[in-house]
């Protein structure tokens, strides 16, 4: 936890701020696996539980005509603070950087449970996927298999409302 500290500190993110938002503090997995390879080769890595989740719900949609598509799941400490650098380096603040992405060691992506999902249609990661059939078999169905949406509107967290983000837990299915 060190190390996060230290990132926190170097993207000026202060300590207080994250009690305030009441966020939790998630670790990386012992073991994560291949849950879908994108069409560029790209692995999107899942731990073992979470991808037999995913990939039961996905065939259940697909029975139903609907399509569910993988557009990220496993994500790094050291890849949230690239993306937060990224988003600083086109000179957002920070503040407004912190309303849709977690803080690096606070994401749930980190865990490996953590899935953000898209359709065939060009909405991936905006508001617009909740207007998706996608989405409407998505509120109906995921808890069936152990997911649910992490950051409905006026959240806790005081994230942006992620349709697209959907989070297993094992045992709360």
């Amino acid at each position: 936890m060190a190390d996060v500290q230290a990132t926190l500190q170097e993207l000026g993110i202060a300590s207080h701020w994250i009690e305030a938002r009441r966020l939790v503090a998630h670790c990386e997995p012992p073991s994560l696996v291949v849950a879908h390879t994108g069409l560029a080769g790209r692995e999107f890595l899942l731990t073992p539980q979470a991808a037999a989740a995913w990939w039961a719900m996905q065939q259940q949609a697909r029975a139903d005509q609907i399509t569910l598509a993988l557009v990220s799941a496993f994500r790094s400490v050291a890849r949230q603070r690239e993306i937060v650098l990224e988003k600083l380096g086109q000179g957002l603040p920070i503040d407004t950087v912190l309303q849709s992405v977690a803080p690096p060691g606070f994401s749930e992506h980190h865990t490996g449970r953590a899935i953000d999902i898209g359709t065939s249609e060009d909405c991936a990661l905006e508001e617009v996927f909740e207007d998706t059939p996608a989405y409407q078999w998505l509120t109906l169905h995921a808890a069936d298999f152990g997911f649910h949406m992490s950051y409905p509107r006026d959240n806790p967290c005081g994230f942006v409302f992620e349709p697209w983000h959907w989070c297993y837990h094992e045992g709360r299915v």
